[in-house]
């Protein structure tokens, strides 16, 4: 039997599944983070339509850059962000990655 490899059908190395304690442990370091069932989640509010769209354009340079895209919702001034490692099944170190990167844009 061969042993599980981390890759993809194109080579492509994949992010493997977090622990729930090594969850609980990086959800310390993005404290406005939330918990849900196979992701985490955050609600960020703006002055308006404009400031939001701004700073979804500028999120999604940071996603691309790491090839990883976050689900977004966007109701005017407020824009939710849910991060999920789809291709994985759930959390792994670069949904908290992303999370933190977000956090510095939206200082």
């Amino acid at each position: 039997m061969e042993p599980e490899s981390n890759e993809n059908e194109k080579g492509i190395s994949m992010a493997e599944l977090l622990k729930p304690e090594t969850v609980q442990v990086l959800l310390g370091e993005v404290p406005n983070w939330k918990l849900g069932d196979n992701d985490i989640e955050r609600t960020f509010k703006f002055d308006g339509f404009l400031p939001a769209i701004e700073f979804v354009n500028r999120l999604a340079k940071e996603a691309e850059g790491i090839n990883h895209h976050p689900d977004i919702d966007i109701r005017w001034n407020t824009v939710k962000l849910v991060l999920s490692t789809h291709s994985a099944g759930g959390l792994t170190d670069l949904d908290f990655m992303l999370a933190a990167k977000i956090d510095k844009l939206a200082q």
